[in-house]
């Protein structure tokens, strides 16, 4: 017997659908983490770029669209019912960054409404299927395409994460605000920032 397929023991609900759980909580924790740090932004500063790779707040959730409906349709099958809204693989061949920012006919509430449509249509995936599900992810390498539910969700969830750690950065250098997401700042209180700068300037220095 697999280690996702034990039978119900004392009342608990099955391993597989225990993960299963966990995982989705994790993948829609990190999905609303991503939106709050948006939230209060202005159109332009959403759209600015941050670096010199031009990476910008609205283009991470305008990516995380394209992410899920790949991963969690195509992979399995599932074609986003709305092709119009996404990219063929011509057009990316011809623009790698298509996805990474918002056009001008595009606005920040229109991606933040799409990427909320394709939780639904992600979600859909992952009720529907158990957690050894077998899919084919088309743009991987035949010998490594071949996966299952669980490693998509382990995958997705690591990609959106990542990109949270960088929306972090960028978010306090437009406005100074922080916080792990907002039911926990996870930042100490009563911290004087300017002098722990200073240090931190000091032992850089002197380093």
């Amino acid at each position: 017997m697999s280690f996702f397929t034990h039978p119900r023991q004392n009342g608990d609900m099955p391993r597989d659908d225990a993960m299963k759980t966990i995982l989705k909580n994790h993948l829609q924790a990190s999905r609303n983490d991503l939106m709050w740090k948006l939230e209060g932004v202005g159109e332009r500063d959403l759209r600015m770029p941050q670096t010199p790779t031009g990476f910008n707040l609205l283009g991470v959730v305008k990516h995380m669209t394209l992410v899920e409906i790949g991963y969690f349709g195509d992979t399995f099958g599932r074609p986003w019912p709305n092709p119009e809204e996404t990219f063929t693989d011509e057009q990316l061949e011809s623009e790698p960054q298509a996805d990474w920012y918002a056009t001008e006919t595009e606005t920040a509430g229109s991606i933040l409404d799409f990427y909320r449509r394709v939780w639904t249509f992600a979600d859909e995936t992952i009720d529907t299927h158990t957690l050894d599900a077998q899919g084919t992810v088309p743009h991987w390498r035949p010998e490594k395409a071949a996966v299952s539910l669980q490693q998509i969700m382990v995958h997705v969830i690591v990609d959106l994460t990542r990109h949270l750690g960088q929306v972090d950065i960028v978010r306090e250098s437009i406005d100074g605000q922080v916080g792990l997401n907002p039911r926990n700042p996870n930042m100490p209180e009563g911290q004087d920032w300017a002098a722990y700068l200073a240090e931190l300037r000091t032992l850089a220095d002197n380093a």
